[in-house]
């Protein structure tokens, strides 16, 4: 049936809007085989009929301009403006909508708004729009402190998506205390304005600043779930009773006599990846790449699958995980704990003198790892090889410190080659957060980048592009990890910002023309800004069967496999690899692409929705942490600009801060986004993206997620004064720094 691709084919469109392509040309990319190819032109005859997509030059198909009303789904910005997404997509894109226009809507409401024109700019039509009906509400829980001001209680909830006060009934003189952190349901919306909704509370988390309470906040703000239901834990409890390596029901590669080591980190409970590495008699090495098999568990349409589906990845919290699989597998049978027999599927490549792949091939094997590193011990063997071995190594057996030591000499060949190819490595700081007892944030340290790390990824990546390229030649649909390339307006703007840093770029951008521009800035001032700049023209990688490569690692061909304990798509993969290990694929029916191209968008939207939870998290610890340094300074990096005020990082924390537009001085500021520059018209001050500067914490929203900023005026003796005092205000009126315990 048609219909199946028509959502599919406009999806893509979409999401490749700059890219015109011709009917076949678009069934490729998408993946569809020549025997759906009819199935797939009539579906896009359909769409032409009823106007979702138009033929435009050489008869390539494009979506159509922006009509009169459209429905889509409301994403209101805390300024006041906002914008709806539309349900099918057009080629303007998103509509603005004004502050004045948004007719009581809240983010994540589907809505229907009528459009009308505002002139070009730039050459391209612009539209506004107003919002004249709410067809179906989106998310009704929220979360804040519990608030009183008269008789009204109300909550203000956190973050920045809703930010209008919730008024609650059903508070009597046994609820909760005021400040206490609760969820709030929504029961009436009211009518906008001055009407504001009002809910009632169905739960009670607990104290605020308390790190289990802040989590489970952010828990129920992104929707996440807590717990598993019981038919998933039977269903865990079930898999893991008979698993029995020693008696499988298919035969299995053995391998438990080989090196293989697992490399994660020191509070690592789950090891889902194991290296082994073999030294051929023609001079050629085989690095084995092994990973947990979860499939072998995880069967398709069981409780464990339906529920792994559902939440798509695992979270990470400090100090807690919410894990896609129940612990019982993720930390019993499908970890490669050293010295235990484990089911693993693996890919064997082997590799010349020179680091290039000669030859690849895929198992279901079984294995036992000799032994568990942590990054830091794999560190330290390296660095002992380089001493001469001179340097102790720690005590480890013999074949531990050989493995090691040639896994580092095959990565720096496999990065060596990697980078050869256009493989694009961005300079940008990481930090992680030290934590006292109570979970309260104290310090801030740079992340850990020795090698070791380093050896692991390129490990990965090497099989994930394997196991992609052999289902490729398969002829098999799967989940990619595609990241397209950078679309034409975010490679403009790339391009004038750079100019105005004194550097160039062609207009039309290949991974290695980033990699000269990173090396032509590596060690200058303005490398930080360009390399920020370079993350932000990024389109964000995604899960599609489109065959679209991955530019940021210069693949034409790649997928996840590495990780089917934290990771859906991998899981599918697995299952795709266990029928090719076992030559049944071509007893299988083609997969449906539309149907992985609307799990891959569900996979992607829960992997945002977990980085956006964990990150969120993050900023608000933090935040906790330097609403006790109001008042001090700190040398800062401008890190973007706004219509309303200049973005500032704190570097030690990488924690960003806004200053106000009016906060700068007295004078005519003049905005470019695109070169990422305000300028006083009066004084010809200027401020860059990149440029150091000197603020003070001026203080802290936790509940909106603020850090607010004043600009600090500069002489010589105030530096003086400002660096003998630690960095610490000294004016009366504001709160010092206070002593860490």
């Amino acid at each position: 049936m048609p219909e199946r691709y028509a959502d599919a084919i406009m999806k893509y469109l979409a999401e490749r809007s700059s890219s015109p392509l011709k009917s076949r040309q678009l069934a490729r990319q998408m993946g569809i085989g020549d025997e759906n190819y009819h199935t797939f032109r009539e579906a896009v005859k359909q769409l032409r009929d009823e106007g979702r997509i138009v033929l435009g030059s050489g008869s390539a198909l494009m979506l159509p301009e922006m009509g009169g009303e459209i429905t889509g789904f409301y994403r209101r910005n805390p300024k006041g403006f906002g914008f709806v997404i539309p349900e099918h997509p057009n080629a303007h894109g998103d509509l603005f909508i004004p502050p004045d226009g948004s007719g009581g809507a809240m983010t994540g409401d589907l809505v229907r708004a009528t459009t009308k024109r505002k002139g070009k700019r730039d050459g391209r039509m612009m539209y506004e729009g107003k919002i004249v009906e709410i067809l179906q509400r989106g998310r009704n829980q929220f979360v804040g402190l519990l608030r009183k001001t008269g008789d009204i209680h109300f909550i203000l909830p956190e973050g920045k998506k809703f930010t209008q006060p919730i008024l609650l009934r059903d508070v009597g003189e046994a609820g909760p205390k005021l400040g206490t952190k609760v969820v709030v349901e929504i029961v009436d919306y009211g009518r906008g304005g001055d009407d504001l909704p009002a809910g009632v509370i169905v739960e009670v988390l607990g104290e605020e600043g308390e790190l289990a309470v802040e989590t489970r906040a952010v828990i129920h703000a992104h929707g996440l779930k807590e717990h598993f239901d019981e038919a998933t834990l039977r269903n865990a409890r079930e898999v893991t009773a008979a698993f029995d390596p020693d008696n499988l029901d298919h035969k299995r590669e053995d391998v438990t006599a080989v090196r293989i080591a697992t490399i994660d980190p020191a509070d690592a409970r789950d090891y889902d990846d194991a290296i082994s590495l073999q030294r051929n008699p023609d001079g050629t090495v085989t690095l084995g790449v092994h990973i947990a098999d979860v499939a072998h568990f995880v069967t398709p349409g069981s409780p464990l699958d339906e529920e792994a589906k559902r939440r798509s990845t695992s979270t990470y919290f400090p100090r807690r995980v919410l894990p896609m699989l129940p612990e019982i597998l993720s930390n019993g049978v499908c970890s490669l704990q050293e010295g235990q027999k484990r089911l693993t599927k693996s890919a064997f490549i082997t590799y010349d003198a020179d680091g290039k792949v000669v030859k690849t091939r895929l198992s279901e094997t079984i294995i036992r790892s000799m032994k568990r590193l942590t990054y830091e011990q794999a560190q330290s063997i390296c660095d002992a090889a380089r001493g001469g071995g001179k340097k102790e190594t720690g005590g480890f057996d013999p074949e531990v410190v050989e493995l090691v030591k040639d896994m580092e000499t095959l990565a720096r060949k496999i990065e060596a080659r990697r980078r050869k190819a256009g493989m694009i490595h961005l300079d940008l700081p990481a930090i992680d957060l030290v934590l006292d007892d109570d979970g309260k944030v104290i310090d801030a340290v740079p992340e850990d980048t020795s090698y070791s790390h380093t050896i692991i990824e390129m490990f990965m990546v090497e099989a994930n592009e394997a196991v992609a390229r052999k289902l490729r030649a398969a002829g098999r649909g799967f989940l990619r990890r595609i990241h397209p390339d950078p679309d034409d307006e975010s490679g403009k703007d790339l391009g004038a910002f750079v100019k105005a840093c004194g550097q160039k770029l062609p207009k039309s951008m290949t991974p290695k023309d980033i990699q000269a521009l990173l090396a032509s800035v590596k060690g200058k001032p303005e490398s930080y800004a360009v390399n920020l700049a370079v993350l932000k023209t990024f389109q964000q990688a995604q899960y599609s069967p489109m065959e679209v490569g991955h530019f940021a690692l210069a693949s034409d061909c790649y997928c996840h496999f590495t990780s089917p304990i934290r990771r859906y798509p991998d899981l599918t993969v697995h299952r795709l690899m266990a029928e090719y290990c076992r030559k049944q694929l071509n007893d299988k029916p083609k997969e449906d692409i539309p149907e992985l191209m609307e799990l891959g968008r569900n996979c992607t939207a829960a992997e945002r929705r977990s980085e956006a939870a964990e990150s969120e998290l993050r900023q608000v610890l933090i935040l906790q942490f330097l609403a006790t340094k109001e008042g001090e300074i700190f040398d800062g990096v401008i890190t973007g600009v706004a219509n309303f005020g200049i973005f500032v990082q704190w570097p030690k924390y990488l924690c960003e801060g806004l200053i106000r537009l009016e906060d700068l001085g007295d004078d005519w500021w003049q905005v470019d986004a695109k070169t990422g520059a305000v300028r006083g018209e009066a004084t010809g001050r200027t401020f860059r993206m990149g440029d150091g500067i000197r603020v003070r914490v001026l203080g802290v929203d936790v509940a909106r997620r603020q850090l607010n900023l004043l600009p600090v005026k500069e002489t010589a003796s105030s530096r003086k004064r400002e660096t003998e005092s630690g960095g610490k205000s000294k004016s009366k009126g504001k709160k010092g720094g206070k002593k860490r315990k």
